[in-house]
């Protein structure tokens, strides 16, 4: 058990440090088309900066970290980060979250810094519209690099993040679901939520009991467990599969009542909710000396204001930070 917990009594151990809002992509649920006004690079915290919140952190009973963006690998020095991280003696476990297009060049030396896992948003199997959802001209097939290289380096599980819209990528559901038959990808689907930014349509939205309805398709789901992991999904896996399914329904059946997160923005706001505007300013007291017990009191008061639950299904969605800001 955790010796951080917030008023509901939920343990907390798990934090998410997005390292940039800067992204490669511009996939059509994160960020709006022209892109977003940029922070600079004063305004984003330096990784000891970062390291100092981890460790203080830590102390508290942090154990799990994930690092995040934007796409955290277009910033300098990533594997460097992991590894001042990895010289923490209590954080047990160091993942990162991409888009895979970089992975293949700088997987080795995450592996080898200490990282232990990695998740892939991977949102179509198909090249085309591979640059239709991203908003690019980068290939897919350097995604699938990506996650071949990870695998190969054992950074395993290797999780596929699946975001599924009507109209744009709900005809994949079986393909995806396939690839955990025949190749033994670990594919989690997930609902698409409205946001300040991605132009979210009601039509777009396809409920987790739409999806696993398609799915009876290709046979019975029995629940199973993730070999690893710190996230809200549920996993199934197909008789004889060697991958898994999971669902992460944020939308139809929220899983707040067992969160156990914080997040790290970029630019240094401890935020208690992916879906809450409430923050907690850090970089400004660290810059002006704090010491590490302040440091601590600090996070202590923001897990103590951690919202019950966010309030999505009711309409009530955040409007300070597009999504490319928090890191998911």
């Amino acid at each position: 058990m955790t010796g951080l917990s917030d008023s509901f009594q939920r343990p907390i151990n798990y934090l998410r440090i997005s390292v940039t809002d800067r992204c490669n992509l511009r996939c059509i649920y994160c960020m709006p088309p022209e892109g977003i006004p940029l922070m600079s690079h004063q305004d984003i915290l330096t990784y000891e900066e970062i390291r100092t919140i981890v460790k203080a952190a830590a102390e508290l009973g942090i154990n799990k970290v994930r690092i995040t963006g934007g796409e955290p690998l277009v910033r300098v020095g990533v594997p460097k980060l992991v590894e001042m991280l990895a010289e923490i003696e209590t954080i047990d476990d160091i993942s990162l979250t991409t888009n895979g297009l970089l992975l293949a060049r700088y997987v080795a030396e995450l592996k080898q810094a200490g990282l232990r896992r990695v998740n892939v948003s991977l949102d179509t199997l198909k090249p085309e519209k591979f640059q239709v959802m991203s908003r690019s001209r980068y290939n897919l097939a350097d995604v699938l690099a990506g996650i071949e290289a990870a695998k190969a380096a054992g950074l395993n599980p290797v999780k596929l993040n699946t975001v599924i819209m009507a109209g744009v990528n709900d005809d994949e559901i079986l393909d995806f679901a396939r690839k955990t038959i025949h190749d033994g990808w670990h594919v989690r689907f997930i609902e698409f939520m409205p946001f300040p930014g991605n132009g979210a349509i009601t039509s777009q939205f396809v409920s987790v009991g739409e999806m696993r309805k398609r799915l009876g398709q290709l046979g019975e789901l029995q629940p199973c467990k993730s070999a690893v992991g710190n996230g809200p999904a549920n996993y199934f896996r197909f008789p004889g599969a060697n991958g898994t399914i999971g669902f992460i329904t944020p939308v139809t059946e929220h899983f707040c009542f067992q969160c156990n997160r914080l997040r790290l923005t970029a630019d240094g706001k401890l935020r208690l909710c992916l879906l809450s505007e409430d923050e907690i300013d850090l970089k400004q007291p660290l810059r002006n000396g704090v010491s590490n017990g302040q440091l601590k009191q600090l996070i202590e008061a923001a897990v103590a204001k951690k919202p019950l639950r966010h309030h999505l299904a009711e309409g009530q969605m955040p409007n300070n930070r597009p999504f490319c800001q928090i890191g998911g």
